[in-house]
């Protein structure tokens, strides 16, 4: 059976005006697929940097990464879903700012009923991206140091909440006195305002001279520098994202000039490609979201009709938390 489903589409990469709602053919799903009907989405930097051509796309393409529903229908060979079944994803071709999709089952994971769609959708791609930091990067340990750059985003709020229920002292940076109070709020041991202070010398300060074990960065090109300058000798920068556009190349020796220090660029996407992998994620993160380690703040909501002024939002900074979608 063919449905007809409303569907953002981009034909040229550009700003937020590029984004077009069509509708779409939408059919049956394939051998080792699902299609599931979304009652939210996630929207994340991911999806700007695609509309923009930061990452490269083939024309025409649809966006989003991130999404959270019902299971309308399964593909022969899927066994841990079926028709009815509340489900979310983060990964998998692009897709999701659309009323109903079809998209590989390997990505799809069951959601508890304790977790609102609303919730699934806005932390299954941030949340994810939390549980590959601290569980599969490198190894974090309670009274470890970690500096969070932009701790009062999406991301960000939910490392903060992450670290504490771990033991992990996080400092956070923010870009104003209220969102550097959100990230303390949400479990930040300190926060930097960056548009008042020094990051690097005020991180030197609150640890004594040491440095931070591991930063974390998605922000990119505006903090990678000072993000190198906050760690001590031999620890680990994790640049995860390019909020503020890409890093430029780095010269190798510089990571032996300021102490031995490790880099990595990890994604998600590499973390959850196995469906086991992807599942056992998605536990640990669903089962700190239900002890109330974790609590999933949404503060923004828009229709999927005002897709570009989300956007906008999103690359002005005008937003904290997570925001959604609504189709």
């Amino acid at each position: 059976m063919t449905q007809t489903v409303r569907a953002v589409t981009i034909r040229q990469h550009g700003g937020p005006e590029v984004m077009e709602i069509e509708d779409r053919a939408l059919g049956e799903p394939g051998p080792g697929e699902v299609r599931i009907r979304h009652h939210a989405i996630g929207l994340n930097f991911i999806d700007v940097y695609q509309r923009s051509g930061l990452y490269q796309m083939p024309l025409p393409a649809a966006l989003g990464q991130e999404g959270a529903g019902i299971v309308e229908a399964v593909g022969d060979g899927v066994t841990h879903l079926k028709a009815g079944d509340r489900a979310a994803y983060a990964g998998g071709p692009a897709g999701a700012y659309a009323e109903a999709r079809i998209l590989p089952a390997g990505v799809v994971v069951p959601l508890p009923d304790g977790i609102s769609f609303e919730e699934g959708a806005a932390v299954m791609l941030k949340g994810l991206t939390v549980q590959f930091l601290f569980r599969r990067t490198t190894p974090l340990a309670p009274g470890d140091t970690v500096l969070f750059q932009a701790a009062a985003g999406g991301v960000g709020l939910i490392a903060c909440q992450w670290a504490r229920s771990e033991g992990i002292r996080l400092i956070g940076t923010a870009g104003s006195a209220e969102k550097c109070a959100l990230a303390l709020e949400h479990g930040a041991s300190e926060a930097i305002n960056y548009r008042e202070a020094d990051v690097a010398a005020e991180v030197k300060r609150l640890t004594d001279g040491r440095g931070v074990d591991v930063v974390m960065d998605g922000v990119g090109r505006d903090t990678f520098d000072a993000s190198l300058d906050c760690l001590r000798p031999l620890g680990m920068m994790i640049s995860f994202g390019n909020a503020s556009g890409k890093v430029p190349p780095v010269d190798i020796m510089t990571l032996a000039a300021k102490g031995s220090l490790q880099l990595t660029r990890p994604t998600m996407f590499t973390h959850v490609a196995d469906p086991a992998t992807c599942r056992a994620m998605a536990a640990d993160l669903f089962g700190k979201i239900e002890s109330g380690a974790i609590r999933v703040r949404i503060d923004q909501r828009f229709p999927l009709d005002q897709v570009q002024e989300a956007h906008r939002a999103l690359e002005g900074r005008a937003t904290t938390g997570s925001t959604v979608l609504i189709p």
